[in-house]
């Protein structure tokens, strides 16, 4: 799973890196990103690779409700082709979610301890993300997005058995060129990020807290 992850490199880095032409909201990175908050999403709109800020936490287009978002933040790369909730997004509405690493819990009896993720090279790094756009019964559109995890490589599988899905720099544009409808082809940028690629460190676990009653949807 994902439910923690890290942005901190500049804007002009960042557009740079994923060759944005349009930024369509405020810039304002953070080192303890999670599920609920509003996140930098590239999406191909226009023609254009366009910087956007959706709420992490996918809420289907059908849903009655917006609760079900919280349970939504991360969707599993093995069955997002046939879930109601992703199969539209997986063929329509598909993006990358920059990020510079992401934080993994190792539990040990009842505690829990962190590490944080990253590339060696020390630069950002874009998730495979699903976006959907929902019209609350209040008549308000809010746009949602969840980040695509894969089964975990050598380097995270000690302490998870998931890990999101980090696609290639070659693959971005494909992934996100919504004219793309090979579903095989889309399938096969989910794989697991190769280990020897990706570096660990512990981390403060003060640095990374959060209520009690938000712990159960995070780690």
């Amino acid at each position: 799973m994902c439910g923690r992850f890290v942005l901190l490199t500049d804007l002009t880095i960042i557009t740079e890196s994923f060759n944005i032409q349009k930024v369509a909201c405020d810039y304002k990175p953070g080192n303890n990103i999670s599920p609920g908050q509003q996140i930098y999403t590239v999406l191909r709109k226009d023609n254009q690779n366009t910087l956007v800020n959706f709420r992490w936490g996918l809420i289907p287009a059908w849903a009655k409700d917006s609760s079900i978002g919280s349970k939504m933040f991360n969707a599993r790369s093995e069955t997002i082709a046939e879930k109601p909730s992703f199969k539209n997004a997986f063929q329509k509405r598909r993006c990358l979610i920059p990020a510079d690493g992401f934080y993994e819990w190792q539990k040990l009896g009842k505690m829990k301890k962190p590490f944080r993720f990253s590339l060696k090279s020390g630069e950002p790094f874009g998730f495979a993300g699903l976006y959907e756009q929902w019209l609350s019964p209040e008549k308000e559109t809010i746009h949602t997005c969840t980040i695509i995890t894969t089964e975990a490589n050598g380097l995270i599988q000690p302490i998870h058995d998931r890990m999101p899905v980090i696609v290639k720099k070659e693959l971005e544009g494909f992934w996100i060129d919504l004219d793309n409808h090979n579903q095989k082809e889309l399938l096969g940028v989910l794989q697991s990020y190769p280990s020897e690629e990706m570096m660990m460190s512990p981390v403060e676990p003060s640095l990374l807290y959060k209520p009690k009653a938000q712990e159960s949807a995070f780690f």
